[in-house]
């Protein structure tokens, strides 16, 4: 619960086919005795997320078939190959009306529910709060998950365009968001190659 007492869903993007890791979609990757789309969901709802949409895409049907996520909503974006766009507005429309939104990316296995925490315990009205971690000259640089107050769900939604998701929003507006670190709590690496394995050892 966010600090204006507004429920926030979890959009956790995972339609990505992992090409550039080679081993199929990352949401089946094997994570903690589970897969990382399953371990990833319940951060997200463990963490104060009222509830949780999961964005298929690549091999749905095998995501869905392997996987167990009968507490999350789980929507298919078919056009999944086009970019990251289509599953973040994917991701907007199955939550509930009236919720601030908390976007996550599926190749973020450092995530821990105690980030999700402190990123929804610091959101603000009206604004959008990202994790942050500090680059080598200790600059904190705005990464995965991003909150999107209820007022600006639509707005980011319709701004998002190609691979790039919310971020063409995010840099038209940079007085809106507000960044909290992380790096204490949890990585924010992303896993994209095969020299990230290490990260699914946590």
């Amino acid at each position: 619960m966010t600090q204006s007492g507004t429920p926030t869903t979890g959009v956790l993007l995972a339609a990505g086919a992992g090409t550039r890791l080679g081993r199929g979609p990352k949401a089946l990757l094997p994570f903690r005795g589970r897969t990382l789309v399953e371990v990833l969901a319940d951060t997200l709802f463990d963490g104060g997320c009222s509830e949780v949409v999961v964005v298929v895409g690549a091999e749905a049907d095998h995501v869905r078939n392997n996987t167990e996520l009968g507490g999350h909503t789980v929507v298919e974006n078919q056009n999944w190959a086009k970019g990251m766009a289509g599953s973040f507005r994917a991701g907007i429309d199955a939550a509930a009306p009236g919720n601030n939104i908390m976007v996550a990316l599926v190749d973020q296995p450092g995530l821990t529910p105690t980030a999700v925490s402190r990123l929804l315990g610091g959101h603000r009205p009206g604004r959008v709060t990202a994790a942050a971690y500090p680059d080598e000259s200790g600059r904190l640089k705005r990464r995965h998950p991003v909150i999107f107050d209820v007022g600006l769900r639509a707005e980011a939604a319709a701004a998002a365009n190609g691979d790039t998701g919310a971020r063409s929003f995010l840099k038209a507006h940079p007085g809106l968001v507000d960044l909290v670190d992380c790096s204490d709590l949890c990585s924010g690496e992303d896993l994209d190659t095969k020299d990230q394995l290490h990260l699914l050892d946590g």
